[in-house]
C-alpha cells in the first residue's frame, strides 16, 4: 500500500491553541510558510497529505485564512516545487509576480514554491494543493512566468483531465499499490504540462482578457494610495470603457471595486500590525486612500470581522 497520510486537525485542541498549532502546521508541511487568521479569533482545519511517487497532493479544509511565502522564506525551501490549487469549496487568490489569478470550484492556478507569494483565501474553504517538484516538470519549452498566477479552465479541454485526475488521484489513494501511486503522480505531472504548454501557446479572449487584468492591478497598484482612484479614472488611463473593465473581472471572486478596497484594507492590515498604536487610524486610513473614517470602518469591519481599534489591539498582543 501507499505510504502513510498526514492528517492534523484541529478538532482535538482547545479553540485557544489552534490558531499557534495552525501556523506551525502551514509552516512545516509546507516548507516555510508564515499563515494569518484575518485576526479571526475562533479557528478550525484540518490537513490531510498524501505522495503520489514525487507529488504531493493535500486536501486543506479550513476556516478563512492567508499564506504568505517573503523571498527570504523562499530562498531557505529545501525543495523546489510548482505548487497548484484547485478548490473544492470556497475561493483562493494567488498572488505572484505582480500577477493575481482568483479561482473556484473547477477551475485552477500554478505558482512557484521559489518565489515570493501569498495565497488569500478569504471564506472556508475545502482546497486541493497539489505540489509538483520543479526539477521533473521538463518546462524549459515554455516561459514559467507566462504561466504563474493565471487562471486555469478545469471545464473543458486537457485542463479539465487535469482537474480530475489530480482530484481523482487524491481519492483514491489509499487503495492503490506504491506503484501505482507513484505511476498516477507521473501522469498528473504530465497532464499538467500539457495543460500549461497550451495555456502558454493560446492566444485567445480569454488570455487577453487577463492580460487587461494584469494591466489594471498594475495600475491600481500604482495608484492605491490615490483618495482619487477610480472606475472612470481607471478606465481613462487605460483607454478602455468601464464596460470592458468589469468584463476584465467577470467570475473573479472580487469586483474590480472589490479588488481595490481589499488591497486597501491589507495594506492597512499591515500598518497596525507594524505601526502598533504608534499612528492614529484616520492617518492611515487617508494614506490608503480611504476618504473618511466611517467609510474606513465599515468597509474594514466587514473584511475582518472587527473594527480597526480590536484589531489594533489584537494585533499589539
Amino acid at each position: 500500500m501507499t505510504a502513510a497520510s498526514t492528517l492534523l486537525t484541529t478538532d482535538d485542541h482547545a479553540p485557544r491553541e489552534r490558531a499557534p498549532l495552525w501556523r506551525e502546521w502551514i509552516w512545516k508541511h509546507f516548507n516555510g510558510l508564515e499563515s494569518d487568521l484575518y485576526g479571526d479569533t475562533l479557528f478550525d482545519g484540518r490537513i490531510a497529505a498524501s505522495h503520489a511517487g514525487d507529488v504531493v497532493l493535500t486536501r486543506l479544509e479550513a476556516s478563512r485564512h492567508r499564506v504568505l511565502r517573503t523571498p527570504g522564506m523562499a530562498r531557505g525551501s529545501e525543495t523546489a516545487y510548482l505548487k497548484i490549487v484547485a478548490p473544492w469549496q470556497g475561493s483562493a487568490s494567488v498572488e505572484q509576480d505582480g500577477r493575481e489569478a482568483s479561482v473556484r470550484n473547477g477551475v485552477w492556478t500554478l505558482y512557484d514554491t521559489t518565489g515570493s507569494y501569498t495565497v488569500s483565501n478569504p471564506e472556508r474553504s475545502d482546497h486541493l494543493i497539489v505540489m509538483l517538484p520543479k526539477a521533473r516538470m521538463a518546462l524549459d519549452e515554455l516561459r514559467l512566468a507566462d504561466v504563474l498566477a493565471r487562471q486555469v479552465g478545469g471545464t473543458s479541454g486537457i485542463s479539465r483531465v487535469a482537474l480530475e485526475t489530480m482530484r481523482s488521484t487524491y481519492l483514491e489513494l489509499p487503495n492503490m499499490s506504491e506503484a501505482s501511486a507513484r505511476g498516477a503522480g507521473e501522469l498528473i505531472m504530465q497532464l499538467v504540462r500539457l495543460s500549461l504548454m497550451e495555456l502558454a501557446g493560446r492566444e485567445t479572449g480569454e488570455t487577453q482578457r487577463e492580460a487587461l487584468r494584469d494591466r489594471i492591478r498594475q495600475h491600481v497598484m500604482q495608484n492605491l494610495r490615490d483618495p482619487r482612484l477610480s472606475i472612470d479614472g481607471i478606465a481613462q488611463a487605460l483607454g478602455c470603457s468601464k464596460r470592458t473593465l468589469h468584463g476584465a473581472f467577470a467570475g473573479d471572486a472580487d469586483t474590480l471595486a472589490g479588488y481595490i478596497l481589499r488591497l486597501r484594507i491589507s495594506a492597512c492590515v499591515r500598518e497596525f500590525e507594524r505601526a502598533g498604536a504608534g499612528r492614529p487610524i484616520t492617518d492611515i486610513a487617508l494614506d490608503w486612500g480611504f476618504s473618511s473614517l466611517s467609510h474606513f470602518s465599515r468597509v474594514f469591519r466587514e473584511h475582518t470581522g472587527m473594527s480597526p481599534s480590536e484589531f489594533r489591539r489584537r494585533a499589539a498582543h
